[in-house]
């Protein structure tokens, strides 16, 4: 395995993206959530998420997710490696659901100072997680083939312990 400096992880809501950033983090990567540049307050886009993520870009080493399709090619551009959890839905949708009750139960204070807006919003509303996770989940088999990086394909969270154990970080 290649020494990778700049990886991408790229997969729908609920495939793990964030705890294989965080996980590839504590071995040494700078790990910058995504999520937490995009979103302002009141769940609005930040007017400096396109300068922050091609600062993210610019650095010589780090792991962040594959998503917010228009800062993709700024991260692309620069990336070595590509991980793409490609779950099944089943498990995705599982693991977006417990989430969402979860963070609505606990009010857990997300980016920014936001919040989930609930389990109702979530299944009901066009911008609700539960919704979006479903309309979604095909998306990267469509995007992800022409990337054009060095491409890891990882189908259950089996492939994603092996593939670590083998990391060399």
């Amino acid at each position: 395995m290649t020494d990778f400096q700049r990886i991408l992880i790229a997969g729908v809501s609920g495939s793990g993206k964030s705890t294989l950033a965080r996980r590839i983090a504590a071995m040494g990567y700078p790990y910058t959530e995504l999520d937490s540049l995009h979103h302002g307050e009141g769940w609005t886009r930040r007017p400096e998420f396109e300068s922050d993520v091609q600062a993210v870009a610019d650095g010589e080493r780090w792991v962040t997710e594959w998503q917010y399709r228009d800062v993709r090619p700024l991260l692309a551009a620069r990336a070595d490696l590509l991980v793409w959890l490609d779950l099944p839905t089943r498990v995705t949708m599982a693991r977006v659901i417990r989430r969402t009750i979860r963070r609505a139960r606990t009010k857990e204070v997300l980016w920014n100072g936001n919040r989930e807006p609930g389990l109702w919003h979530a299944l009901t509303s066009n911008d609700g997680i539960i919704r979006w996770a479903w309309s979604t989940r095909n998306n990267y088999r469509r995007t992800v083939p022409d990337v054009g990086l060095e491409t890891v394909r990882l189908r259950s969270a089996r492939d994603v312990e092996r593939w670590l154990a083998e990391f060399p970080g």
